[in-house]
């Protein structure tokens, strides 16, 4: 691809430009960045070290966060560090790789929710026939397509902004690059682009979305055939589903359903799927799932466990190194 333009670097505008409102804003993306890792992290290790959430959903809810954290540190960083300077300046070619892996990831999850509801609904309208399914290489071969699509997505992007023209300005009302402000400055008629990236991005949103609240309808109304006990954990699990999807999904559709053009809540919409949402995963699915809480209680109790007996150990093998001391130094003496 040739790149066509005269612009080497984009200025990014921020949130705001006072000096006080950025100092408030970068303590609070701070705490949000710190709480976001922890929790996204801990339910990996948890995944990944419980032998107890072996099964599929697990698999993929690890997968999750994982994505979560990674879509994080491709945003929050950098938006804290702009923060702490009066002109925020990026690089065209950083540019395109935000913009990239912003899509990238964003993509990526959206199959991911798609692949986890249709995990549950096999797992609550066929038991029997569940573990044959979801066996490990469809999960894998799954998890496969997510990235897979995710890629495809980010790549469509790239390959409609790379080309464009842009002749100045290059100051972006943003704090990060986005398909519709970069859109905004090509120094030529975007309006079919536009319309593309209108029916890939929010037609995509919009159709997947009633899809999915369509698929756990029918979930929902087939657990009438279950008791009480399954029942009360399907919804659970279910109820910690569609509360992500509603976070996910309803932004986006905000963001990208309407006629291309940049909007004032364009920054809080980014800001709440790139911060607040992956932040909020974590705490709704350990706080609603019962097997994720006991395999973290379980994991933490072993953890100190651990931890207490090698304190004991060092603490042994210091007092046997003090008897040894002392032992050699009345020898000597003797």
């Amino acid at each position: 691809m040739e790149q066509r333009n005269n612009v080497t670097e984009f200025v990014l505008l921020g949130l705001t430009q006072s000096l006080q409102g950025r100092k408030i804003l970068f303590a609070v993306f701070l705490l949000i960045y710190l709480v976001t890792m922890a929790g996204n992290l801990l339910i990996v290790l948890t995944v990944v070290l419980s032998p107890a959430l072996d099964a599929p959903m697990f698999f993929f809810l690890g997968y999750l966060s994982f994505m979560d954290a990674v879509y994080s540190n491709t945003v929050i960083p950098n938006m804290m560090i702009d923060l702490l300077h009066e002109r925020k300046t990026i690089s065209f070619e950083a540019c395109m790789m935000q913009l990239f892996f912003e899509h990238f990831f964003g993509g990526a999850e959206i199959l991911l929710l798609v692949i986890m509801a249709y995990d549950r609904y096999v797992a609550i309208c066929k038991p029997l026939h569940y573990l044959t399914i979801m066996n490990q290489r469809l999960c894998v071969q799954l998890l496969v397509l997510a990235w897979a699509g995710g890629f495809v997505h980010a790549l469509s992007h790239i390959l409609f902004v790379y080309n464009l023209p842009f002749c100045g300005p290059n100051i972006i009302d943003h704090f990060i690059c986005d398909m519709y402000p970069l859109l905004k400055l090509a120094c030529t008629d975007t309006y079919i682009i536009g319309l593309t990236v209108l029916a890939n991005d929010g037609a995509m949103c919009v159709v997947i979305f009633s899809l999915l609240l369509i698929s756990y309808g029918v979930i929902l109304c087939s657990l009438k055939n279950l008791s009480q006990e399954g029942r009360h954990k399907a919804l659970s699990t279910c109820g910690s589903h569609i509360t992500v999807v509603v976070l996910f999904f309803v932004p986006c559709i905000f963001g990208y359903v309407r006629p291309p053009s940049t909007l004032p809540i364009d920054k809080s919409l980014t800001v709440f799927n790139t911060a607040i949402t992956p932040m909020l995963n974590p705490l709704i699915y350990t706080l609603r799932n019962a097997d994720m809480k006991n395999a973290m209680k379980k994991l933490w109790k072993n953890l100190i466990e651990n931890t207490d007996r090698r304190y004991n150990q060092c603490g042994q093998a210091w007092g046997l190194a003090g008897l040894l001391i002392s032992y050699d130094e009345y020898t000597a003496k003797a």
